[in-house]
């Protein structure tokens, strides 16, 4: 998956946020905001790796021909 998708950038622009504005108002320098601007980029990259690994549904289990074989009503 790229980090630079479309979900990956908008999930990590909302996790720059804060950090945005604590440069903005003064609290961090920019050179403190820009090393830490990756790190939300690589937050916002795990935040949807996880969430598509949490949406895909799981295959389900093949029935086992054995199974099938063990009907007690078969004469």
């Amino acid at each position: 998956m790229s980090p630079l998708r479309w979900d990956v950038l908008a999930v990590s622009f909302l996790l720059a946020l804060p950090l945005l504005a604590l440069g903005l108002r003064g609290d961090l320098s920019a050179h403190d905001v820009v090393t830490r601007l990756p790190w939300c980029l690589a937050a916002g990259w795990g935040v949807v790796a996880l969430l598509r690994w949490a949406a895909t549904p799981r295959p389900s289990a093949p029935s086992s021909p054995a199974a099938e074989d063990a009907d007690p009503g078969a004469p």
